[in-house]
């Protein structure tokens, strides 16, 4: 059966929007507002994009150089401050508008791997409506000067009058973690286990997934009964086969994926060696002018960013991506398949593109002109029509969605 798209009067849902205005104008405060709470004399200034430069090798290549508490040297902290914590905001930024997070007044939020309170601060530039509501914050890290320094931080964030409270939890990510109080709505984990995953070799995929079972379990026993969970990693292969094995252990835990994927069946993408990977990438055109600059000031510039992550939690009716996109079905009746975009376009012989796509039946090559292929962004959820006799694409097994 091949596939192809469904009439332009049916729209695709979007995962990482661009910014609004606020949003936009709330992070170019960021970095004057970061110098502001952590000023550097100026003699240090011309030093910072190198700094910059050396905390981006001990998180890469350098691993083996880094101590578990790199961030309390004040030269990596500040390097952190001013590159790492801006662009991860950006993300988060990017994808927190469009999750349903289901929070209420008098819910507990846990950010494991808290660093500076990145999630918390990013919750607080991306859903203003959420800045009203009385939360409670449970942040954990297990360096306790990047918890300070993210309180400071977020304190000149939010202001006074907050009724957002804010709970620091200087302890390390460990499987038996034991946080005292309710269990919460919301449980997050940004850049996480990349960090604590990294010593397990490349080929070693069952241990991965031993990891995986094991933090599924932690993040299932501290969401309450209907609360979701939140976990966003680097866009790379490694990540994206634990958030796979996160996926499906979770699942078995009770707490299906919400997001990205837009059904609740066989991941099709379960990674490994070689293998394709689930990620996203947006441009980052509207990211902070001072953040790019200092970025290509490091060597290191971001023209797109790049991210793995998994939205999972118990579904209600219409809580589905699947379910929401049928609602956009136009009145006259098809057999819609919802269909996540996950890949950047590429080249398919003979002289046409395509992107890979994820969806209940599998994977789906998403191929036509290069023109069609490249408007559809990395992210869109797409309502796909099945129609004709099956052509697997011969190269990854894919159903071959014609684009037209």
């Amino acid at each position: 059966m091949s596939v192809s798209a469904v009439p332009a009067s049916v729209p695709t849902v979007e995962l990482f929007p661009s910014l609004s205005s606020e949003i936009r104008s709330a992070l170019e405060d960021v970095i004057p507002l970061i110098d502001k709470t952590f000023p550097i004399p100026g003699r240090f200034k011309q030093g910072l994009p190198g700094d910059v430069a050396e905390l981006s090798r001990l998180l890469t290549s350098g691993r083996g150089d880094r101590g578990e508490s790199y961030l309390g040297k004040p030269p990596l902290l500040s390097a952190y401050l001013r590159y790492f914590l801006p662009w991860n905001l950006y993300r988060l930024c990017r994808l927190l508008p469009s999750l349903d997070l289901h929070l209420a007044a008098g819910d507990v939020v846990i950010d494991l791997g808290s660093g500076p309170l990145t999630l918390p601060a990013a919750l607080w530039i991306s859903r203003p409506e959420l800045r009203s509501l009385p939360l409670e914050f449970r942040c954990v890290d297990r360096t306790g000067a990047v918890l300070d320094a993210g309180k400071k931080f977020f304190s000149g964030l939010a202001g006074e009058g907050s009724p957002w409270v804010i709970k620091t939890i200087k302890a390390d990510i460990r499987k038996d973690l034991e946080i005292r109080g309710s269990r919460a709505a919301l449980v997050t984990a940004v850049n996480v286990f990349n960090e604590l995953l990294g010593h397990i070799p490349h080929t070693a995929t069952k241990a991965l997934h031993r990891e995986a079972d094991g933090y599924a379990k932690l993040l299932a026993r501290l969401a309450g009964d209907t609360g979701r969970i939140l976990v966003m990693e680097p866009g790379v292969p490694r990540s994206g086969e634990f958030i796979s094995a996160l996926r499906a252990s979770l699942a078995d835990a009770g707490r299906p994926p919400l997001s990205p994927c837009p059904h609740a069946a066989f991941c099709p993408l379960p990674g490994g060696l070689h293998a394709k990977w689930c990620h996203f990438n947006f441009d980052t055109v509207d990211a902070p002018v001072a953040l790019h600059k200092l970025s290509a000031a490091a060597g290191i510039p971001k023209e797109r960013a790049v991210l793995s992550f998994l939205f999972a939690g118990i579904t209600g009716s219409g809580d589905h991506p699947a379910e929401k996109a049928a609602d956009a079905k136009p009145a006259a009746p098809f057999a819609g398949l919802p269909v996540r975009i996950i890949s950047d376009a590429f080249p398919v012989p003979p002289g046409r593109y395509g992107r890979y796509g994820c969806s209940g039946k599998g994977l789906i090559l998403a191929a036509g002109t290069q023109q069609t292929v490249e408007k559809i962004p990395s992210g869109a959820l797409v309502n796909m029509v099945l129609k004709g006799k099956e052509r697997p694409d011969p190269k990854s097994g894919a159903i071959v969605a014609d684009v037209e």
